[in-house]
């Protein structure tokens, strides 16, 4: 079992920027792809950015490319999401999510085993 707890999360002005974090407990999280996705009041939820088992490979939402970027340490089972020129629109609450036993990045929901509980982010303009 993986258990997943999100930090960072916070008021900011738009431009400005935030730093996520991610914990994770389990013996396997190298092995494990691990993303963020985001969910705006009254919206679906969906796929921000997704990074490889062994941090090679790295997917982001066109929406976020260039002023997002994901990253990990598996010392520590640590992921994390720099976000910088933040913007009102990305403005939601954001989730980190865990795969069972692949490596491989996906930016579909369905593929992550696990959760965590969210971090609200507020972007004001």
């Amino acid at each position: 079992q993986v258990q997943l707890v999100e930090s960072g999360g916070g008021l900011v002005q738009a431009g400005g920027s935030l730093t996520l974090s991610c914990s994770a407990s389990g013996r396997t999280f190298s092995s494990n792809a691990m993303a963020w996705f985001r969910q705006a009041p009254g919206n679906a939820r969906e796929f921000v950015a997704a990074i490889s088992g062994n941090g090679v490979f790295r997917n982001y939402a066109d929406s976020v490319k260039g002023r997002f970027t994901i990253s990990r340490d598996n010392a520590k089972k640590t992921v994390s999401l720099q976000m910088n020129s933040l913007k009102p629109e990305d403005t939601a609450v954001y989730y980190c999510a865990g795969r069972s036993f692949s490596s491989v990045t996906s930016t579909t929901m369905s593929d992550y085993a696990y959760w965590g509980q969210g971090t609200q982010v507020t972007v004001s303009s």
